[in-house]
């Protein structure tokens, strides 16, 4: 498929962001859907993200099986990839973008981030290794896909993002899908959270020259 989203933001402020335009393009390719050009957006059906999700799941061990040489394994963890079929992934990007959301792609949410793509989400899940007891420290929320993938797998997950605008929005995709084990920070990421340290493993979902001192000191 195409380009199908542009957004420009301009800093208004330290930790702010002001979208100055945003431009949604129909989709061509297998993708092709009818475009409700009243809304902005294009209908899909509940059924039809179900579909879409399952078709995620099998690229991401189609990808996983492909690169088996480099990572040592064939297939991912069951628990993360149960995670990864039950997370409304389409929640999580701008309404233009929902139908394309279960592409293994990255995909612009505003400020000029992005959404990661489902098989580095997946990946970078895996390797954290989560367990059911874990306490974990998240750099880096955006609209807060990988912190609802974590959510299920942890006891509880603490999330630090920059912008405001972006921490209220994964905030509302919280609590409209009932996700009470999250809990997000404005605030500059390299310091960590030293009120919730030590965690137990600290996943940062951008990609800093270094790793930050901070952050090493509160891993338990």
């Amino acid at each position: 498929w195409r380009r199908l989203f542009q957004g420009a933001c301009t800093k208004a402020a330290p930790g702010t962001c002001r979208r100055t335009r945003a431009i949604a393009f129909t989709p061509v390719g297998p993708i092709q859907q009818a475009y409700d050009g009243r809304s902005h957006r294009l209908a899909m059906s509940d059924p039809e993200f179900a579909q879409r999700r399952q078709e995620m799941l099998g690229v991401i061990t189609a990808q996983t099986v492909f690169l088996t040489g480099r990572l040592g394994k064939a297939a991912l963890d069951r628990r993360v990839m149960a995670a990864m079929a039950e997370v409304p992934r389409h929640e999580f990007v701008p309404p233009e973008l929902q139908p394309f959301a279960y592409a293994d792609s990255p995909l612009p949410i505003g400020c000029g981030k992005t959404i990661s793509q489902p098989f580095i989400v997946a990946l970078m899940t895996d390797l954290l290794d989560p367990a059911e007891t874990d306490v974990v420290l998240e750099v880096g929320t955006g609209l807060g896909y990988q912190s609802a993938v974590l959510a299920r797998l942890v006891r509880q997950v603490y999330s630090i993002e920059l912008i405001d605008e972006l921490a209220a929005g994964a905030r509302q995709r919280f609590a409209r899908l009932g996700i009470q084990n999250i809990e997000v920070r404005i605030s500059d990421g390299r310091a960590g959270w030293p009120e919730h340290a030590p965690f137990r493993k600290i996943i940062v979902t951008a990609a800093p020259e270094s790793v930050p001192p901070e952050l090493i000191r509160q891993l338990a």
